[in-house]
């Protein structure tokens, strides 16, 4: 039985030496091809992300629904909010840009490994300030209800049903809702983008694993 185990093993060292052997110049390139692939997707995913939803929210500009919705009194902070945002998310573009740029250039393991983690801290702050907009963005309207109630009367639906129940009790229910479904849609989003950058920097993370075995 040792003598077969014997013949195998030498067997297997011979084929062995006949497979292919990566060098450390091989993996490395590897490596950076695919750190370079993936933060070419984040920046395609950040740029979809910003360019798709604003190219549906023209199909409902000049609608009656469009013309009808409104923040009341807090309708200029929305707005100055709104310029924020967008500022913040060209800046996030840009600097996934800039990280694209750094990476493709080949580089040595050491900087390359910075820059991939530079990469992932940006992608996490990035997501961070994605769902802190997303609750803020609905902490307007449910302020807007507190200090305006013209907000709520612009749904003819709240029109009717004033009619019947005290507009302070609607006042309230439509706080709750408005700030459940604002948690709610957080949560989804949120999970939208664990799927999306998770993924890719689970991916990342493999990445910079595999750089820094070889540096030991």
């Amino acid at each position: 039985m040792m003598d077969e185990l014997e013949l195998l093993k030498k067997d297997w060292q011979k084929k062995e030496e006949h497979l292919p052997k990566l060098s450390y110049d091989a993996i490395h390139k590897m490596t950076w091809k695919k750190s370079s692939s993936i933060v070419k997707w984040i920046l395609i995913i950040s740029v979809l992300e910003l360019v798709l939803p604003n190219l549906l929210l023209l199909l409902f500009v000049g609608t009656e629904d469009w013309s009808n919705t409104n923040l009341g009194l807090m309708k200029n902070y929305y707005l100055a909010f709104n310029v924020l945002y967008y500022v913040v998310v060209l800046y996030f573009i840009y600097q996934f840009y800039k990280r694209y740029r750094e990476i493709s250039v080949l580089d040595d393991s050491k900087n390359l490994m910075r820059k991939i983690i530079k990469t992932r801290k940006t992608v996490k702050n990035y997501v961070i300030f994605c769902l802190a907009t997303i609750l803020i963005s609905f902490a307007f309207y449910i302020i807007g209800f507190y200090i305006d109630e013209s907000i709520l009367l612009n749904f003819k639906g709240i029109v009717e049903k004033a009619k019947e129940v005290p507009l302070e009790k609607i006042k309230i229910t439509a706080v709750w809702i408005f700030a459940l479904a604002g948690i709610l849609f957080a949560l989804f989003m949120g999970g939208v983008y664990f799927l999306l950058y998770g993924l890719l920097l689970r991916k990342l993370k493999v990445n910079y694993t595999e750089l820094k075995r070889l540096e030991v």
